[in-house]
């Protein structure tokens, strides 16, 4: 391994525990994505000095993130694994399991909790903070749910404006005086 990808690949592992990975499978991940052929779990193993076993787990863990590709050689028995070459799609991919692993159950608790009738005044605020929370975060979802389905290139051209959409905002507030977005 290269020192460059050395570098990246332990630093991958370090970023992993943050990015709700441990370092291992963070470690494994950089391998794979920065390897332009694709890796069995032996040469994953072999260059990362870690034990088959745990290789074998965190492929399996990589495999149920949509994260890596399965595939074969002709005449080789052995299973081959590779990163998407499009790092939107990687990105994409993230979102979604991140969305379906977190987001998901939270808007479904947090759903269960309004269909409740409040016993007090106390659980009434509670709910209201709650509609809050849930409003918040299905307009996030609804927003991501808009970027999946988008190109690449626009995705790009809608991060590159960043502060430009809120000078943008702003201009419209000043062109349409106590407009909102509701009328």
């Amino acid at each position: 391994m290269s020192p460059i990808i050395n570098s990246l690949v332990m630093h991958f592992g370090e970023m992993g525990s943050r990015w709700g990975l441990n370092r291992t499978l963070g470690q494994m991940y950089a391998l794979i994505v920065l390897t332009e052929k694709p890796l069995n779990a032996d040469e994953i193993s072999a260059q990362l000095n870690i034990s088959r076993s745990n290789v074998s787990m965190g492929l399996k863990e990589l495999k149920s993130w949509n994260l890596i590709k399965l595939s074969h050689i002709p005449g080789d028995r052995k299973e081959y694994f590779s990163a998407p070459k499009d790092v939107w799609e990687i990105a994409r991919n993230l979102m979604m399991e991140r969305r379906k692993r977190e987001v998901d159950p939270t808007l479904t608790a947090l759903r269960d909790v309004l269909l409740e009738a409040p016993a007090n005044e106390q659980e009434e605020y509670a709910q209201q903070r709650v509609k809050q929370m849930h409003d918040l975060i299905e307009m996030l979802t609804i927003w991501t749910d808009e970027l999946q389905n988008m190109s690449n290139e626009k995705v790009a051209a809608l991060l590159k404006l960043g502060s430009g959409l809120s000078k943008l905002l702003d201009m419209k507030e000043r062109l349409l005086p106590g407009k909102t977005n509701k009328e």
